[in-house]
């Protein structure tokens, strides 16, 4: 079966690029002809399987959502960038998908502008909504929201990864004519394990190694420089670790998490990029190591170090992923219970022990309760944590493998014939 794959943007750090990889690396394993078309500079750098990857050439502007640094490319605000600006984009890329086909199922990231591109490919298309472009682009923008509902009502289907982006769909675009399936992401289950705490950290040091120089953490998608030295030296010996995975940005509620700290007896690891990370840095002091951006190669150890990962987003999410690929790893998730991150804690809850089912999440916004909960999940006992650990890793088995994901993708009818 051949299949493209169409995702505006890059492969590395933010849910959306891991998604696209991830789901290309599963079909291609699978053993479809997969394209990706994104514009990733380094493809290398990353583990497709077979999948083959195509930079459509931009001749403007590369439309986002939230602004960050490209090195290959001139980011604008999409609801910034001129209507002739915004169609050049979609032609631009449509021209490429259309030159890649036929295909069996061409699948396109974003309700804007990946709808977009998928209507003017002229091939029958599959739109995968993310969330982001609904709540930081579309919504409050009138002219967005019609032209997204004018494309999804062409498309064979509308994938959502939660509930809660089904009501944001229709809340923020209104009804469509195309049928919505809720079909979550995926966890790479095979890569994303336990282990033990000696390896765990012997292995993470050795990807830390393996990072490229990044002087002055000039390139923000990179690892800071000097990462293995530093996390050897802050996880060495006893104690408890709570991790944090994401961007650092107002929205994702990281100051929660250390205003917690204030009253826990525990250290945290803060990894991603964003513009909040001076003020989070100074305020964390010396409680917190940030190290900067990380890949999975250093996540599938860094994660099975965390006695807990914490995310304490505000802002609603599309469902989670960082949540789940630390259960994988029997990281005990604790999550904000709003959003795409309460269908994550209902999931959990589900086969924790009755008694541990509480400690899954806490009350969006309040630093209270996220210590409150964080404090009892690092006081259970070693029995408790490997029970509750053990149903974490079990819980993703059950619903988030990146293979399962995939079948239940072309499993939902949109494939034509």
């Amino acid at each position: 079966m051949r299949i493209l794959i169409w995702h505006g943007y890059l492969l590395g750090g933010t849910g959306s690029n891991v998604y696209t990889r991830a789901l290309a690396r599963a079909w291609s394993m699978s053993g479809h002809d997969v394209v990706v078309l994104c514009q990733e500079p380094n493809p290398q750098d990353y583990d497709l399987g077979t999948a083959r990857v195509v930079r459509p050439a931009l001749t403007g502007p590369l439309p986002v959502f939230v602004l960050d640094r490209y090195a290959n490319a001139r980011p604008q605000l999409l609801p910034e960038m001129s209507q002739p600006d915004r169609d050049l984009f979609v032609e631009e890329n449509a021209a490429a998908v259309r030159a890649e086909g036929p295909a069996d199922l061409l699948l396109v990231n974003h309700v804007l502008l990946g709808a977009a591109v998928g209507l003017a490919s002229g091939l029958p298309f599959v739109v995968k909504a993310h969330g982001s472009e609904l709540e930081f682009a579309i919504r409050g923008d009138a002219g967005l929201a019609a032209w997204a509902s004018e494309c999804l009502d062409q498309a064979q289907a509308v994938l959502a990864g939660s509930e809660h982006i089904v009501s944001v769909l229709e809340d923020v675009v209104g009804p469509t004519s195309a049928p919505v399936h809720v079909v979550p992401p995926g966890v790479d289950v095979d890569d994303l394990v336990p282990q033990e705490r000696e390896a765990a950290l012997a292995a993470l040091v050795v990807q830390c190694l393996e990072d490229p120089a990044n002087p002055g953490g000039a390139d923000q998608r990179r690892p800071d420089e000097g990462n293995a030295d530093r996390l050897q030296e802050f996880l060495a010996g006893p104690g408890r670790t709570v991790l944090y995975v994401g961007k650092l940005s107002d929205e994702k509620g990281v100051s929660l998490l250390i205003e917690a700290l204030r009253t826990v007896d525990a250290r945290a690891v803060i990894v991603g990029f964003g513009p909040a990370r001076a003020e989070l840095e100074a305020a964390a002091g010396d409680r917190a190591l940030f190290t900067g951006a990380l890949e999975h190669r250093h996540l599938a150890h860094l994660w099975a170090l965390a006695d807990v990962s914490v995310t304490p987003s505000v802002f609603p999410e599309a469902f989670g992923m960082v949540a789940a690929e630390a259960a994988s790893c029997g990281s005990l998730p604790l999550v904000a219970r709003h959003s795409g991150l309460a269908e994550i804690a209902e999931a959990l809850e589900r086969e924790y022990p009755p008694e541990l089912a509480s400690l899954c999440s806490f009350e969006r916004g309040s630093a209270t309760d996220l210590a409150t909960k964080l404090g009892a999940l690092l006081e259970l006992s070693p029995e408790q944590t490997a029970r509750a650990s053990a149903a974490a890793r079990r819980t993703v088995l059950k619903h988030w493998s990146w293979q399962g994901i995939g079948d239940r993708i072309l499993a939902v009818g949109i494939l034509p014939g």
